[in-house]
C-alpha cells in the first residue's frame, strides 16, 4: 500500500452511484469509461482508502456491461448508465482500454472476488470485439482493438486472442503501410489517440515482433503529425480526415505544445523534434491514405500560412452523427495578432451550418458542421481546385438550398476583400460570373476564381456574406421553395449526372506582390479552363468527363472526373499525370521501390514499404523497414554507411555516427564511419 494520501475525490464524482456524474440539458449522466479510468487512478495512487473506493467503482462499471445471453452485443457497455442498450459499438474498446492495464498494473491490489469478476468481464468484451472486427479503416479503434485484444489475451493467458490480436495488428500494418499514412489521416484529435494507443501497446505487449511494429507505427504517424504542424503558428495544418470543432478553429493551445509534450514523455521518440527544429520554411508534402480508392493528402507550407487539400472526402465514417467532420480543403494563417487564422470549405444543404447535436445519445452537445457535399481535389504548392457536388440531393427530403462555401472563419481579421477591380466596402455583395475575388488578411493573401455552376433552380447566387463573425463566399446550385430533386436520384431514369460547382484557390506572401490587387490581376490573368461533356441520361458504361485545368508562368494544374459516377478519372500538373505517393517531401520519403532517397541520403532495401528521415544539419537519419520476410539493408548517409545482410521490420538510427538497430531480425551489420550503440531484435525485446 501507497504511505500518500488517498486521491482527492473530483468535484463530479457521485457517492450515490460511485460514478464521475455530468450534467447536460437538465439530465445527469455517468459515463462506465469515465469510472475505469477514475478506478485506475484511484489505484495508481494506492492507499487503503484508495483501493477501496476502486472497488466500489470497479463495481458500479461493471454493472454497465451487457451480459444477458441472446444480445447482439454481448459484452460491450452502455456509453452512458443511462442508456438502455447498447448503441455506441466503440464502448467496449474505451472500457477495456481501462480495465486491461488497470489488471496488468493493480491487479493484485483488488479482492480475489473483483478480480474474477474484471477479468470475466474483458473475457465478455473481447468476445464482443471479436465478433465486431472493426475494419481497418477506422484508424483509431481498430488499434485499441488490436491493443485490446493483444494486452488482454496475454493477460487472460488465451492463446486464440492472443494470436489474433498479433494478426490483427501485422495485417493493419501491413494495411497503412502499403498506402502510406493511416488510412484517418491526419485528424488532430484521432492521431493523438492513435499514438497514445500505440504507445501502450509497444511499452506492454510481451510479443516481440508486435512490440517493435507498434513503436514503428506510433513514430510513422508522429513523423506525418509533424511535418503537418506549421512552426510559425503552432498549428496543426490540414487537410484533416476528421476533426473537431476545437481544433479545426484553433480554439485550443496550439498542437505544436502537445506534440512536443509527447516527445518529452516518450511517447514519440526524441528525433521527431528535428522535422519541426530543422526544415525549410517552405516546402510541400503529399501522402496517400487509400491508393485504390484515391485518398490522398497535400499540404503546403509557406512562412506565413500553411494550405492543405485532400483528393476526397473520408467516406469510411457515414454516420451522421460523427462529430469529426472532414476538412477537404483547408488553410492557417499568420495574423498580427498572436491569433492564427482559418479558412475552409464545406458544401452545406439547407444552411445546416452550426448546429446543435450529438454524436450519440448523451454526448457533449458541441457545436460542430457537417460537410454535405462530395469533393475531388487537387493541389500543387500554393494552388488548389476543388471540385464539390451535394452528397444527398437526390435523396426524397425537400431541400430548399444548396451550396458550397468558402468561410473565413473570423471576419474581423480581413484587412480588405476585392472582386476584380472593385474594393468591396458593403456585404453582402452580388459576385459577378467568371470574377476573380481576392482577400488580404495580415501577412497573406487569398484569391478565388469560381468554375462555372450548375443552375438547379433560377439565378443561384454567387455571392459574399457576413454570418455572425463569419466571411462567406456562397456558390449555389440551388436558392429556391423547398422541393424533392427528381433528376438528382442516382440511379435513375432522369439523371444526367451531379451539379458542377467548385474553384480555383491560390495563397500567396503579401509581402510577394505590391498590393492585393496586383494579386488578384495576376490570378485572374491565368488561363482556367472549365469543360463539361452535355448532359446525357445515365446509363451503365456512358461517361460525362468535367475538366478544369489552371495555367500561369509555365505552371499546369488540372483535374478531371466523370459526372455520372462522381469519380476521379486524373489529375495532372506541369510535370505529368500525378499518383499517389506514400509520401513525399523534403525531409522523409516513403515507397515500396526498394529505394529511396532524401538529399544525400539513400536507402537501399527490399522492395517492401520502407521510409526514410534525413535531417543532414545534424547528423541524424532514420530508417525504417517493413518487409515482411528479412532483406539486405543498406542505409548511406553522408558520413558513413550500415549495412545488414539481413533485417526483418526494424529501425535503424544513425545520431551522429552511433548507430541503434531495432528490428525483429537483424543478422550480419557493418557499419562505416561510424558505431553501434545497440542492436535489440524481437527476442531481446520481448
Amino acid at each position: 500500500m501507497s504511505e500518500t494520501q488517498p486521491l482527492p475525490l473530483p468535484p463530479n464524482f457521485n457517492p450515490d452511484t460511485f460514478m464521475l456524474a455530468r450534467q447536460e440539458e437538465g439530465k445527469t449522466y455517468h459515463a462506465p469509461r469515465l469510472a475505469a479510468e477514475f478506478a485506475n487512478d484511484l489505484l495508481a495512487n494506492g492507499t487503503r482508502e484508495d483501493v477501496d473506493l476502486a472497488e466500489k467503482v470497479l463495481d458500479a462499471m461493471l454493472a454497465c456491461q451487457e451480459t444477458r445471453e441472446g444480445d447482439p452485443h454481448l459484452g460491450n457497455f452502455l456509453w452512458e448508465r443511462e442508456d438502455e442498450v447498447v448503441e455506441d459499438l466503440n464502448a467496449v474498446q474505451f472500457c477495456l482500454f481501462q480495465l486491461v492495464p488497470l489488471m496488468i498494473n493493480y491487479g493484485d491490489a483488488l479482492s480475489a472476488g473483483l478480480q474474477d469478476r474484471v477479468r470475466q468481464s474483458i473475457r465478455l468484451g473481447l468476445e464482443e470485439v471479436r465478433r465486431i472486427d472493426v475494419h481497418f479503416r477506422y484508424t483509431n479503434i481498430v488499434v485499441k482493438d488490436i491493443t485490446n485484444t493483444c494486452l488482454g489475451g496475454e493477460l487472460l493467458g488465451d492463446e486464440a486472442f492472443v494470436d489474433r490480436g498479433y494478426e490483427k495488428f501485422r495485417a493493419w500494418m501491413d494495411f497503412t503501410t502499403r498506402n502510406g499514412c493511416a488510412y484517418e489521416f491526419n485528424s488532430p484529435n484521432y492521431a493523438n489517440v492513435a499514438m497514445r494507443v500505440l504507445y501502450r501497446l509497444g511499452e506492454l505487449v510481451q510479443h516481440g515482433p508486435t512490440r517493435i511494429g507498434a513503436r514503428m507505427m506510433c513514430a510513422r504517424i508522429g513523423l506525418s503529425a509533424a511535418l503537418h504542424i506549421h512552426p510559425p503558428t503552432g498549428r496543426w495544418a490540414g487537410p484533416f480526415s476528421r476533426a473537431y470543432r476545437h481544433a479545426l478553429f484553433c480554439q485550443m493551445p496550439p498542437e505544436i505544445d502537445g506534440f512536443r509534450e509527447y516527445i518529452e514523455t516518450g511517447i514519440l521518440p526524441a528525433w521527431l523534434s528535428d522535422a519541426l527544429d530543422y526544415r525549410p520554411e517552405t516546402f510541400f508534402l503529399s501522402e496517400t491514405a487509400d491508393s485504390e480508392n484515391g485518398v490522398g493528402i497535400s499540404t503546403y507550407h509557406s512562412p506565413s500560412f500553411a494550405l492543405g487539400v485532400s483528393s476526397q472526402e473520408l467516406r469510411s465514417q457515414t454516420n451522421r452523427f460523427i462529430t469529426g467532420q472532414s476538412s477537404v480543403f483547408i488553410a492557417h494563417h499568420k495574423t498580427d495578432t498572436d491569433q492564427t487564422g482559418v479558412i475552409y470549405s464545406r458544401y452545406v444543404l439547407d444552411d445546416h451550418w452550426l448546429g446543435s447535436f450529438r454524436s450519440t445519445p448523451a454526448r457533449s452537445n458541441d457545436q460542430i458542421l457537417f460537410e454535405e457535399g462530395q469533393c475531388h481535389n487537387v493541389q500543387d504548392g500554393s494552388r488548389a481546385i476543388v471540385l464539390y457536388s451535394p452528397k444527398d440531393l437526390g435523396a426524397m427530403a425537400p431541400r430548399r438550398s444548396a451550396k458550397a462555401v468558402v468561410c473565413w472563419h473570423d471576419r474581423g481579421l480581413v484587412d480588405e476583400i476585392w472582386v476584380g477591380n472593385e474594393k468591396v466596402e458593403n456585404l453582402p455583395f452580388d459576385v459577378p460570373e467568371g470574377a476573380a475575388v481576392g482577400v488580404a488578411i495580415g501577412p497573406v493573401l487569398f484569391a478565388i476564381r469560381p468554375l462555372a455552376r450548375t443552375d438547379l433552380g433560377r439565378d443561384a447566387p454567387l455571392r459574399l456574406v457576413e454570418y455572425d463573425t463569419h466571411l462567406f463566399l456562397e456558390l449555389y446550385n440551388y436558392l429556391g421553395p423547398s422541393k424533392t430533386f427528381w433528376e438528382q436520384g442516382h440511379p435513375g431514369s432522369f439523371y444526367q449526372g451531379k451539379p458542377r460547382c467548385g474553384f480555383y484557390a491560390e495563397m500567396a506572401e503579401r509581402s510577394d506582390y505590391a498590393d492585393v490587387q496586383s494579386f488578384v490581376r495576376v490570378v485572374a490573368g491565368g488561363d482556367l479552363k472549365d469543360d463539361a461533356a452535355p448532359p446525357v441520361t445515365y446509363d451503365a458504361g456512358r461517361t460525362r468527363p468535367w475538366s478544369v485545368e489552371y495555367a500561369r508562368d509555365g505552371e499546369t494544374l488540372g483535374i478531371e472526373i466523370d459526372l455520372l459516377a462522381w469519380d476521379l478519372q486524373r489529375r495532372w500538373t506541369h510535370k505529368g499525370v500525378l499518383g499517389w505517393p506514400a509520401l513525399e517531401s523534403p525531409l522523409a520519403r516513403q515507397s515500396s521501390t526498394g529505394e529511396i532517397a532524401v538529399g544525400d541520403t539513400r536507402l537501399i532495401c527490399g522492395r517492401q514499404p520502407a521510409w526514410l528521415f534525413a535531417c543532414s544539419q545534424i547528423d541524424r537519419y532514420v530508417a525504417a523497414f517493413y518487409g515482411v520476410e528479412p532483406e539486405p539493408l543498406t542505409l548511406t548517409v553522408p558520413e558513413g554507411e550500415v549495412h545488414v545482410e539481413a533485417m526483418g521490420t526494424g529501425t535503424v538510427i544513425w545520431d551522429k555516427g552511433d548507430v541503434a538497430i531495432e528490428a525483429v531480425q537483424c543478422e550480419g551489420v557493418e557499419i562505416t564511419g561510424g558505431r553501434v550503440v545497440s542492436c535489440i531484435t524481437a527476442e531481446e525485446v520481448a
